[in-house]
C-alpha cells in the first residue's frame, strides 16, 4: 500500500519493479487487499487503445484504503473555528454552528415523520453512522443516546462548542429538550444525551443554544 501512496497508481509489472519482487507475490498482495477494500483496479482502456494483447490492470488506493495514512482534518476544523471567531467574532462562529445543525435537522427530519418519541430515539442511533455498534439507546424511566465513539473527537475535545451542533440538532429531531448528562470533555469516556419527555419544544420556533 505504501507503494501506491507514493507513486500513485501503478501495473503489477510496476509495482513488481518498485518493490522486487515476483509478479505473482505482487498479485496475490493487490489480490487480497482488493478483498479488504484497501486497493481499486482499473483499466484504462482508452489509453489501451490500438495495442494488442489485454490491457494492464491499474491498482490504485480505494478511498478507504487512503484513510489508512495520517490525515489532520482535526486541525483544519479547528484553524477554521478559530478563523471565524477571530475574524468575524464569537457570535458569527455560533451562526456557523447553528447553521451545520440546522442542516442535520433538514436531512434527518423527513425520517422521522410519524414516529414516537421512542421511535424516533430508536432511529437516531445511527445519529453518526449506520447500524453504529458504539451507540446505544435506553428507552426506560430515562431516555437516553449513550454515545461511545464520537467521529469527532479530537476536534471536540479541543472546541467543545461543536457538540452543541448535536445537543441542538437532537432537541428539535426529538421535540424534547436534550442535554449531556455526561461528556467526553469530563473524563467519562463517553457522551450520554438525556432526553427530558417533560419538556416538550416547539422544533419551528427552538433557538440554537451554545451548551
Amino acid at each position: 500500500m505504501l507503494a501506491l501512496k507514493q507513486q500513485g497508481a501503478a501495473t503489477i509489472a510496476q509495482l513488481s519493479d518498485a518493490l522486487q519482487l515476483t509478479g505473482e507475490a505482487v498479485r496475490q498482495q493487490l489480490l487480497q487487499l482488493q478483498r479488504e477494500g484497501w486497493v481499486d483496479a482499473r483499466v484504462d482502456r482508452e489509453a489501451a487503445r490500438g495495442r494488442t494483447g489485454r490491457p494492464a490492470a491499474q491498482y490504485r488506493l480505494s478511498d478507504a484504503g487512503d484513510h489508512l495514512f495520517p490525515k489532520h482534518y482535526d486541525m483544519l476544523s479547528i484553524a477554521v473555528i478559530d478563523a471565524v471567531a477571530e475574524e468575524l467574532g464569537t457570535e458569527a462562529a455560533m451562526r456557523v454552528l447553528e447553521r451545520v445543525s440546522n442542516d442535520k435537522v433538514a436531512a434527518v427530519a423527513p425520517l422521522l415523520e410519524g414516529l414516537t418519541l421512542h421511535e424516533k430515539l430508536a432511529a437516531l442511533k445511527h445519529w453518526y453512522l449506520e447500524d453504529d455498534p458504539y451507540m446505544d439507546v435506553e428507552t426506560g424511566d430515562e431516555l437516553r443516546l449513550i454515545e461511545r465513539n464520537c467521529p469527532f473527537y479530537n476536534t471536540a475535545m479541543r472546541r467543545p462548542a461543536l457538540c452543541s451542533v448535536s445537543v441542538n440538532a437532537l432537541t428539535r429531531l426529538l421535540g424534547h429538550r436534550v442535554q449531556r448528562e455526561e461528556k467526553f470533555q469530563n473524563g467519562d469516556g463517553r457522551c450520554v444525551f438525556r432526553v427530558s419527555s417533560d419538556e416538550p419544544i416547539d422544533p419551528a420556533t427552538w433557538r440554537f443554544r451554545p451548551e
